[in-house]
C-alpha cells in the first residue's frame, strides 16, 4: 500500500480582518445601550449604598467606564466565541516596532501642532461640559487620571483596533483612517459644546494615531500615542487655565 502523497496545495494567509461590518454594525448598536445600562447601574449602587459622590466627575465616569465594560464585553464575546480568536491580538494590541519613548514624544509634538492648529482656527473658550468638570480640582484630576489611562486605551481598541482594519481594507490606507477619524471626532462634540472647531481638532488627532496604528501595525502603539497628547494637553491646561478646555 503507497504513502499518500503529500498535500502540496498553498496554505493561505487568513484575511485581515476576519471579522465583518456586520460584526461592527453590532458593536456600534450596542454602544447606546451598554452606556444607559452603565449608568442605571452606577445610579442604583449609589442609591442602594447611600454613597454621597463627593466629586462631580466621580458618577459621570463610573457610569462612561461601566458601559464601556458592557461594550467591550460583547465584542469580546463575538471575537472568542464566534470566530475563536483571542481579544488583545486581533485587535492589534502587540508589541510596536517604534519605541515607547518615541511614541510617547509623537503624542508630545502632535499635542502642540494641535494646540497651534487650534490658534490659527481661533478656537473659542467656551463654558463646555469639560471645561464644568475640570473647574473642580477633585473632578479634574480624576478626568485626568482617566484620559491618559484608560480613555485612549477603550477608544483605540474600538476605532484603531476594530473599526479602522474593516475601514482600510474596503477603501485603503489613507481613506479608511479618515473615515475612521471622523466617528471619534463627533464622539468628542458633545464634551465640548459642540463645536466643530474643536470637532476639527480631535478629527485630526485621530487621523494621525491611525496612522500610527497602520504604520506600526500595533493598536498598543496609537494608545501610548494618544495618552501622552492626552497628558500634554492637560499639562498645558494647568499651565494656563486661559487656554481652551483640552481637545480630547
Amino acid at each position: 500500500m503507497s504513502e499518500a502523497e503529500p498535500n502540496l496545495e498553498p496554505v493561505l494567509p487568513e484575511r485581515y480582518p476576519f471579522w465583518s461590518y456586520g460584526d461592527l454594525a453590532l458593536f456600534i448598536g450596542l454602544s447606546l445601550p451598554s452606556l444607559i445600562l452603565g449608568a442605571l447601574l452606577v445610579r442604583v449602587f449609589v442609591w442602594a449604598f447611600h454613597i454621597d459622590v463627593g466629586i462631580t466627575a466621580a458618577e459621570l465616569l463610573s457610569a462612561q467606564f461601566t458601559g464601556y465594560g458592557f461594550l467591550f464585553l460583547a465584542l469580546y464575546l463575538i471575537l472568542r466565541l464566534h470566530y475563536n480568536r483571542p481579544f488583545w491580538r486581533s485587535l492589534g494590541w502587540v508589541q510596536a516596532p517604534i519605541r515607547p519613548l518615541t511614541l510617547v514624544l509623537l503624542g508630545f509634538v502632535l499635542a502642540f501642532l494641535v494646540a497651534a492648529a487650534g490658534t490659527l482656527l481661533r478656537t473659542p473658550d467656551l463654558n463646555s461640559p469639560l471645561k464644568q468638570l475640570l473647574s473642580d480640582p477633585a473632578s479634574a484630576a480624576l478626568v485626568a487620571a482617566f484620559a491618559i489611562t484608560l480613555g485612549p486605551l477603550c477608544e483605540e481598541l474600538a476605532f484603531r483596533g476594530f473599526m479602522q482594519p474593516l475601514l482600510v481594507r474596503s477603501l485603503g490606507p489613507v481613506l479608511g483612517i479618515v473615515v475612521t477619524a471622523l466617528p471619534f471626532g463627533l464622539l468628542h462634540l458633545q464634551q465640548n459644546a459642540f463645536s466643530w472647531r474643536h470637532g476639527l481638532l480631535i478629527t485630526l488627532a485621530g487621523v494621525a494615531f491611525g496612522w500610527i496604528r497602520h504604520l506600526s501595525g500595533s493598536t498598543k502603539a496609537a494608545t501610548i500615542m494618544h495618552a501622552a497628547y492626552n497628558s500634554t494637553f492637560f499639562i498645558l491646561f494647568l499651565m494656563q487655565k486661559k487656554i481652551a478646555p483640552p481637545p480630547w
